[in-house]
């Protein structure tokens, strides 16, 4: 049987044989697990209208068990699955048949197992296959150079992108020394993730949210290593977004760590581990707590994610991946000792919570450009020198200045989900004349918005279990509107209360609109505040009175209560596919006045227990409140904040300004 040359070869597999009986023990039963799930399924003879992208993976986890187990039986699993994505004419059906998602998961697929699998197929299943495998490589490689400078070809911040170039180079890697033409894939593909690992945010911060990280920055790791590995090009190192994007998905992460925060187009609230990618960045950057957070899956929920994500073929196809990339020297730390809270800056993401325990409260507030200040400004620059269109920001929604809130298991405060229609309105902001963001109402809505369409967050500051941050939204409304200031300002307290303080302002008198959206109607609490139960937790909102912090009294309304139900079909691959979240409105209306406060307060808390008195009141400088063991005190001056939080002996205090630097 041949040696094999991609990422088991030079002396690997023996030392792999040898580690599965022991350190690698556990993520070799996860690959034949794996294995016996897909031997249990019959993948079409005809190429169905849905994806087809689970028999990449599937194939590429047969080999990889017999070049392990020397087990005949994945043999013939391999070979079945490798006839089946030969015998289809084209790779992906619906959607840009050749081009796109489909045809970079079997590229990748199909091309190990021919690496692996070398003459243990029979000859004529080979050639077959080496044929499949020039022609898919032909097809997708002239689809990258035909469309250069618009679509994935050159959409660098883009889980396509990478999905369809790690495809191309690991084709081409495998056939380069039989198939010349191979060698212009990988040097285009090469190429392309020199560029993508220069250009991504160094924070590691992922403007299409947790699912499509979860779905796409894998495929980051397997180009990255096979280029290491084929053309001794060291892209990890090079690479400032990799190094530091786990403590993006550390921090986008609900407490338990079974469910995420959901900004941006989320299937649903789980699909959003990948115990391979945790692995592989433990390993390259020595991250003890992604070794712990994988093993945390892998031991307590791993089973309701491959059920229940909405991503689809998800965690269970990279079994193959678990093990390689597994590194038994990398220790297991949790995060306990981390800080609570983290800026990003590039996409204006500010996440605290008041511990890494399950029932702690966490707050996730974001403002920026599509895609991210580093994607918005690179783009916009690459436009006017070449015209490329390079910014493809589809999975980023209209939500500059939305937050979610999570706390005693449940989500609070929400987002509206995976959506083909964007639209500000489905987020916890503020409408003006009933009008949200420019663009909305489609899926791309950053898609030719002129530059200044940005907002931003300043003046971060992570004191004491205080965290405060300010965001700055005009710049998102359309001009029309005149929209002179759209500033939230967010105050999270140690307990996980949150002050929310809006201040507005336009050229002509305009009608303001608050939203809050939750999982679950709100009703009337006794004593003053709106209570929405959901589940294990609970949150009371209270809109403060006139007065409070100079907030003005313009014929300010009740609260009013809406629902709305978002639907999307999330993959274009798979147009039968409907996914669908019902959001329950709070709001409230100023106007129609030419500037206006909202001055909100939330506070997150069980729903299996009475629901406490506030002892919420304020004045024209100085609010004060209750919650749980601790009492609160919040003084402002100007564009300055001071805020004292007290329980028992122990006193947190943070000063910050709102002044933009």
């Amino acid at each position: 049987m041949n040696d094999p040359q991609l990422l088991i070869g030079g002396g690997r597999l023996d030392r792999l044989r040898t580690e599965i009986r022991d350190v690698r023990a556990a993520q070799l039963r996860r690959l034949l697990d794996q294995c016996d799930f897909y031997a249990g399924e019959n993948p079409p003879a005809e190429h169905p209208e849905a994806s087809i992208t689970y028999i990449g993976p599937a194939a590429a986890a047969f080999a990889l068990a017999y070049r392990l187990t020397d087990q005949p039986h994945y043999l013939d699993q391999a070979r079945r699955w490798i006839a089946t994505g030969v015998g289809y004419p084209h790779w992906g059906r619906a959607h840009l048949p050749d081009h796109d998602l489909d045809a970079g998961w079997l590229l990748h697929g199909l091309s190990l197992a021919y690496d692996w699998l070398g003459s243990a197929l029979p000859e004529a299943e080979r050639t077959a296959l080496r044929d499949k495998l020039i022609l898919q490589g032909d097809r997708l490689y002239r689809y990258a150079v035909e469309t250069e400078g618009s679509w994935w070809s050159s959409s660098y911040w883009q889980n396509h992108n990478w999905i369809c170039y790690a495809g191309l180079i690991t084709a081409g890697y495998a056939l380069r020394d039989q198939h010349t033409p191979a060698k212009d894939w990988t040097e285009r593909a090469l190429d392309n993730f020199r560029t993508v690992a220069e250009m991504l945010p160094a924070d590691g911060s992922g403007s299409e949210g947790v699912v499509y990280w979860r779905y796409g920055v894998p495929w980051l790791a397997v180009a990255f290593e096979l280029i290491e590995e084929q053309d001794g090009v060291d892209l990890f190192a090079a690479c400032d977004f990799l190094r530091n994007t786990f403590s993006y998905r550390l921090h986008q992460s609900a407490p338990g760590w079974e469910y995420i925060v959901d900004h941006g187009d989320c299937h649903d609230r789980r699909s959003g581990h990948s115990l391979a990618l945790y692995h592989k960045l433990a390993g390259e950057y020595r991250i003890p707590q992604a070794q712990w957070l994988a093993e945390r899956v892998r031991t307590g929920f791993l089973g309701r994610e491959w059920h229940e994500s909405g991503v689809k073929p998800g965690v269970r196809a990279e079994g193959y991946l678990e093990l390689l990339w597994y590194d038994p020297t990398v220790p297991t730390e949790s995060p306990e000792q981390l800080p609570a809270s983290a800026y990003f800056p590039d996409l204006g993401l500010v996440a605290a919570r008041t511990g890494w325990h399950d029932d702690a409260v966490l707050l996730s507030f974001k403002a920026s450009p599509g895609g991210g200040h580093r994607a918005w400004e690179t783009s916009h620059r690459m436009r006017a020198q070449s015209g490329w269109e390079t910014l493809n920001a589809g999975h980023h929604h209209p939500d500059s200045n939305a937050f979610v809130l999570i706390g005693h298991g449940a989500p609070l405060a929400v987002e509206d989900g995976y959506a083909n229609a964007k639209m500000a309105a489905n987020h916890s902001l503020v409408l003006v004349d009933g009008t949200g963001y420019a663009g909305e109402g489609r899926y791309h809505v950053y898609k030719d918005m002129p530059v200044e369409h940005q907002a931003h967050v300043h003046s971060v500051q992570l004191a004491d279990g205080w965290v405060h941050a300010v965001g700055e939204a005009a710049g998102m409304y359309p001009p029309a509107l005149g929209v002179l200031r759209a500033s939230r300002r967010v105050l999270f307290g140690p307990s996980g209360s949150l002050l929310v303080i809006d201040d507005l302002e336009a050229g002509t008198e305009r009608t303001w609109t608050w939203l809050l959206h939750a999982d679950q109607p709100a009703t009337a609490k006794t004593g003053g505040g709106m209570l929405v139960r959901s589940g294990t937790g609970a949150l009371t909102v209270h809109a403060l009175p006139a007065g409070a912090f100079g907030q003005r009294d313009f014929g300010q309304s009740e609260f009013g209560q809406s629902e709305t139900l978002v639907t999307a079909n999330p993959t274009s691959s798979t147009p039968s596919l409907v996914v669908g979240r019902r959001l329950h409105t709070l709001r409230r209306e100023i106007g129609p006045v030419r500037s206006a406060r909202f001055v909100s307060l939330l506070l997150p808390g069980s729903a299996l227990e009475p629901t406490p008195d506030d002892q919420v009141s304020g004045t024209a400088d100085e609010i004060s409140w209750r919650h749980g063991d601790w009492a609160y005190r919040v003084r402002l001056d100007g564009t300055d904040v001071e805020a004292t939080a007290r329980s028992g002996g122990e006193v947190r205090r943070i000063r910050a300004s709102a002044t933009e630097v």
